[in-house]
C-alpha cells in the first residue's frame, strides 16, 4: 500500500494505540502498592468483563492472522487449530477453571506449592511458566511483524523489525503501569473491536457468496490448485507417518494445553469468587466459540476471493491472509473501501496483538517476582517485621522489571522467528504448556499420594524434553523453512514435540511420587482438597 492508504492505516493505529495508553495512564493513578492490585486488579471484575478478557487474551494472532492463513493455504487441516482451541476450554471449564481460583492466590505455583515444600516447587513452576509465556510472546511478535511489514510494501525487513520493537515498548509500558486492572480493559475492549471486525468480515464473505457455503468451498478448491482434497484432510498432515504422527501431537498440545497456559490461568484470580470464575469460562466459551466458527469462513474466504498463490506471495506462513482478504472485499489496492476495510482490519488485528501482549507480561513477570524472586527472598534467612511488611511493594517492582527482561527477550525472539506461522509457534508453546505445567497441576488437585519431588519431577520432566526436542527437530534446522536453514542438526523428525513430553512430563511426575523418601502431607492434601471443591478459606 502507498500514499493516503498508508497514512488512514497508521491513523488507526495510532489511534488505538493512544487509546490504550490513555486507559493505562488513567488506571495508573491508583496505587498499585499491594500485590493483590496489581496481580489480580482487585478482584474487582464481573464474570462477563472477565469472560470478556479471558476471550480477549485468548483470542491472539495466532487465531486472527494464523489460523485464517493456515486454512487459506491448507484447507481442512488448517481447521484442526481451530477445533482443538475450542475443545481445549472443556478440560479447563471442567477441571481448571473453578479449583485453580480457589487453591490460589496469583499464579500456577500456589496452587501446587499449597500442599508442598514451597520453594523448590515454586522455582519450578515459576521458570516453566515464563518459558511458555516467551513462546507465546514470539508468536504475537512475528503477527506484528507481518502485519505492518504488509502496510509497508509487504517485503521491509526494518518495518518488521522496528515494530517488534514498538509492540515490546507498549507491552513493558501498559504492565509497569497498569497491572492487571489496565490490561483488563485493553483486553475487553480488543475483544469487542476483533468480534465486531470479524462478524463483519464473515458477513462480507457470505453476501459475496450470496449466503451459499457450497460455493464458497468450491470456489476455494478451484483457486487453491489442489481441487477436492483441498477440503479433505492430508494435505499438510497427510501422506508418511511423520505428517500423521505430527498431526495427533498437534491435537493432544492444543487440547491440553490450555489448561496450563500461565496468562488463562492468572484470570480466574480476578474474580471474587470461583462461582464466578466458572460463570467467567462460560462467558468466554460462547465468545471463543464464535469467533472460531467465524475464522473458517474467513479462511476459506481468502483461499476463495485472494487465492493461495497471492497469500504465499505476501507471506509465505499465511500471516496476511485475513487483512489482503479484506483489502478485497472493499473493493481492491486501489479503492477507497478497500483501504478503509483494510485499515481497520489491520488495526484490529494490531490491538489484538497488543492485548495479549500485555496480558502474557504480566503473568510471566508474576512470575519472576511472586515466584522466582519471592523464593530466593526467603532463603536469605529470617526478615525483620519491616522487610515482611516491605515485600508485596518488593515483587511488584521487581514484577515492572521483569516485564522489561521479558519484553525483550521476546523481542530478540520474535526478530528471529519472524518467516514462521504465528498459529504454529503458539501450538509450541501449547506442546511446553501441556508437557510441563499440566501433569503437575493435575497432579496437585487430584493425586492424594503426590509429593514435592514429583512435583518438581513432572515439571522438569516436561520442559526439558519438550524444549530439546524442539531445538532438534525440523523447526529449527535441516528445512529450508527451519530457522536456521543453512544448517541442519534435526534428529527428531516431527515438529511439534506434544506426543512425546507430554507423556514423559506425566510420567516423570509418577516416578518422583513413587521413588519420593518424604511422604506427601495427608493433612495439607485434605486441606487444600476441602478448600478447591468448597472454597472455604480461599483467598
Amino acid at each position: 500500500m502507498t500514499g493516503h492508504h498508508q497514512a488512514l492505516a497508521l491513523v488507526l493505529f495510532s489511534v488505538f494505540v493512544a487509546i490504550t495508553l490513555a486507559i493505562t495512564t488513567w488506571v495508573s493513578r491508583r496505587r498499585h502498592g499491594s500485590a493483590e492490585e496489581f496481580y489480580a486488579g482487585g478482584r474487582l471484575f464481573s464474570p462477563m468483563e472477565n469472560g470478556f478478557a479471558i476471550a480477549g487474551d485468548y483470542m491472539s494472532a495466532a487465531s486472527f492472522l494464523g489460523v485464517t492463513g493456515l486454512i487459506a493455504l491448507f484447507g481442512y487441516d488448517g481447521m484442526l487449530y481451530v477445533v482443538g482451541f475450542l475443545v481445549a476450554w472443556l478440560v479447563v471449564l471442567f477441571f481448571v477453571a473453578e479449583l485453580v481460583r480457589n487453591c490460589g492466590r496469583f499464579t500456577l505455583a500456589d496452587v501446587i506449592a499449597a500442599r508442598m515444600r514451597a520453594r523448590p516447587v515454586r522455582i519450578a513452576a515459576g521458570m516453566s511458566s515464563v518459558t511458555v509465556s516467551v513462546l507465546y510472546l514470539v508468536a504475537q511478535m512475528v503477527g506484528a511483524g507481518s502485519l505492518v511489514a504488509l502496510l509497508f510494501g509487504g517485503t521491509s525487513t526494518a518495518a518488521r523489525a522496528w515494530t517488534v520493537i514498538a509492540v515490546g515498548a507498549l507491552m513493558v509500558i501498559y504492565v509497569s503501569l497498569g497491572g492487571m486492572r489496565a490490561t483488563t480493559w485493553i483486553q475487553i475492549v480488543k475483544s469487542v473491536l476483533l468480534l465486531g471486525g470479524t462478524i463483519a468480515l464473515t458477513a462480507l464473505v457470505l453476501v459475496r457468496f450470496h449466503g451459499n457455503l457450497d460455493t464458497l468451498l468450491h470456489t476455494a478448491a478451484e483457486r487453491s490448485g489442489h481441487g477436492e482434497a483441498f477440503l479433505a484432510p492430508g494435505l499438510k498432515y497427510g501422506g508418511n507417518w511423520t505428517a500423521r504422527t505430527d498431526f495427533i501431537s498437534l491435537g493432544l498440545a492444543l487440547v491440553l494445553g490450555t489448561a496450563g497456559l500461565p496468562h488463562i490461568l492468572s484470570r480466574f484470580y480476578t474474580v471474587p469468587t470461583a462461582r464466578a470464575a466458572r460463570r467467567s469460562v462460560v462467558w468466554s466459551v460462547g465468545l471463543i466459540g464464535g469467533f472460531y466458527l467465524m475464522t473458517i469462513v474467513l479462511g476459506f474466504g481468502a483461499a476463495a476471493v485472494v487465492g493461495p498463490n497471492a497469500v504465499r506471495e505476501s507471506n509465505a506462513a499465511g500471516n496476511t491472509a485475513v487483512p489482503l482478504l479484506a483489502l478485497k472485499l472493499g473493493g481492491g489496492a486501489n479503492s477507497t473501501g478497500g483501504t478503509v476495510l483494510f485499515a481497520v482490519v489491520a488495526a484490529i488485528a494490531f490491538a489484538t496483538i497488543l492485548a495479549v501482549v500485555a496480558g502474557i507480561t504480566l503473568a510471566s513477570s508474576a512470575a519472576v517476582a511472586h515466584d522466582l524472586y519471592a523464593s530466593l527472598r526467603r532463603r536469605c534467612g529470617p526478615r525483620s517485621e519491616r522487610r515482611r511488611q516491605s515485600a508485596p511493594r518488593s515483587e511488584v517492582a521487581v514484577a515492572r522489571a521483569a516485564a522489561v527482561g521479558i519484553g525483550g527477550l521476546a523481542i530478540a525472539l520474535g526478530l528471529l522467528a519472524r518467516d514462521l506461522n504465528v498459529a504454529f509457534l503458539v501450538g509450541l508453546a501449547f506442546a511446553v504448556s501441556a508437557s510441563a505445567n499440566l501433569p503437575v497441576l493435575m497432579y496437585a488437585l487430584f493425586w492424594r499420594s503426590f509429593t514435592t519431588r514429583g512435583a518438581v519431577w513432572a515439571v522438569y520432566g516436561g520442559l526439558v524434553p519438550a524444549l530439546a526436542l524442539v531445538v532438534l527437530s525440523p523447526v529449527v534446522s535441516g528445512s529450508p523453512e527451519s530457522l536456521f536453514p543453512s544448517v541442519d542438526f534435526q534428529y527428531f523428525p516431527l515438529q511439534n514435540p506434544g506426543i512425546v513430553s507430554i507423556p514423559l512430563g506425566f510420567l516423570a511426575g509418577w516416578l518422583g511420587t513413587v521413588t519420593s523418601v518424604e511422604p506427601a502431607d495427608e493433612a495439607k492434601h485434605a486441606e487444600t482438597e476441602v478448600r478447591s471443591l468448597t472454597g472455604a478459606g480461599a483467598v
